[in-house]
């Protein structure tokens, strides 16, 4: 099914349009070998600044997809500072070798005036009561922008229907944002959306930190500050594989002996509804399926993390 990766087959093609990438996802499925199966058509939506975590990511869906579009697309709706939105990193020629060396077959990567052609969006979805909470309630707004666009690049992407061959399509989303996936799955189920979501577990680096691309916005003091995340999730993790009491409050003293890193929250969640799981913390032994929430600044800089229970 797969065209696996090769660095010597050059760069992927580079679309700019929506009428071009779905000339080029058309022109690119009807030269799939089929051999009486549905193409596999997979989206992988990033806001580029990629790294090590993007590239895991997409080599996971080129081995499950015969043809792979990446886009690469800064959407300001998602950002409730304009600051943090103008220091995002930015560096296109960059981010295609890395999706060159994946196994990318086409790069969708359009200016806003594409993606919102009169301007920001009147009408947009609401992420609701999911979205309102730990990043929702940090971050006002950031979930209804990110919804926009993944509701827009999920609809571009889609199967052209000059196709006249069947299209299994699927699009995949880092494990690291899992708010985000919650709300992505909910959104495609609640409207009906022709698209499987994937998700694909966190790459962290040697010493334990999830990869990001605001990482490299860290200092080397204030990267070693960050591994504190970690350290506080692999706690609550040792604790919940013995089934023993959680005891959240100790990861969060952790938190409080490093300076320079700032814990905005630490809890515990049902995976699917995101609904808090206290009654699961503290004194009796930790049983069923949780996902332990984080997220902190170091300096400047936002990160969150997150890590699963009992699985």
């Amino acid at each position: 099914m797969s065209k696996p990766a090769d660095p010597a087959s050059g760069t992927p093609h580079i679309v700019r349009t929506a009428t071009g990438l779905e000339q080029a996802i058309a022109r690119a499925a009807e030269t799939v070998d089929r051999q009486r199966r549905p193409v596999a058509l997979g989206l992988v939506p990033t806001m580029g600044a990629l790294h090590e975590g993007h590239e895991s990511m997409v080599s996971a869906a080129r081995e499950q997809n015969d043809v792979l579009v990446v886009s690469v697309f800064v959407n300001e709706l998602q950002f409730n500072d304009a600051a943090d939105f103008e220091r995002y990193p930015r560096n296109l020629s960059s981010d295609i070798e890395i999706l060159a060396r994946a196994g990318a077959d086409i790069v969708f990567a359009p200016d806003e005036s594409e993606i919102y052609p009169e301007g920001r969006p009147l009408i947009q979805l609401g992420s609701g009561a999911l979205g309102e909470k730990f990043e929702g309630a940090s971050r006002p707004g950031h979930f209804d922008g990110m919804l926009a666009v993944v509701a827009k690049l999920l609809h571009l992407a889609m199967p052209p229907a000059s196709l006249d061959i069947p299209v299994a399509y699927s699009a995949y989303f880092g494990q690291k944002d899992a708010q985000q996936l919650v709300l992505i799955n909910r959104m495609v189920s609640d409207l009906n959306y022709p698209v499987e979501i994937r998700s694909v577990p966190i790459t962290r680096s040697a010493q334990g930190l999830a990869l990001s691309s605001r990482n490299q916005l860290l200092n080397d003091e204030q990267a070693r500050a960050a591994l504190v995340i970690h350290r506080a999730l692999k706690l609550i993790k040792g604790r919940a594989d013995r089934h023993e009491p959680l005891y959240l409050e100790d990861a969060v003293g952790l938190f409080e002996m490093e300076p320079l890193v700032e814990l905005d929250y630490l809890e515990l969640v049902d995976p699917r509804t995101l609904r808090e799981l206290a009654f699961n913390c503290q004194d009796t032994p930790f049983t069923g399926e949780g996902l332990v929430l984080v997220a902190a600044t170091v300096g400047e800089v936002r990160l969150i993390d997150n890590i699963t229970l009992g699985y």
